[in-house]
């Protein structure tokens, strides 16, 4: 499976910072649930990596 590979899965993203100071992706779906914790550095490099696919994207749809 690859970024382009298109799945007919319903999932739920959940993002906020934890007790113990870290960022966490929270992923649920179906019976699956996947918590990513990051420190905030690694969390701001990720948001920046997001911000840069979604200017991609966008650049894309023109």
């Amino acid at each position: 499976m690859g970024i382009n590979d298109e799945r007919d899965i319903e999932a739920n993203l959940q993002i906020g910072p934890t007790d113990q100071g870290m960022v966490r992706l929270f992923i649920a779906a179906g019976n699956t649930e996947i918590p990513m914790d990051f420190d905030p550095d690694e969390a701001r490099e990720i948001a920046e990596e997001m911000m840069a696919a979604a200017q991609a994207a966008e650049a894309m749809r023109k």
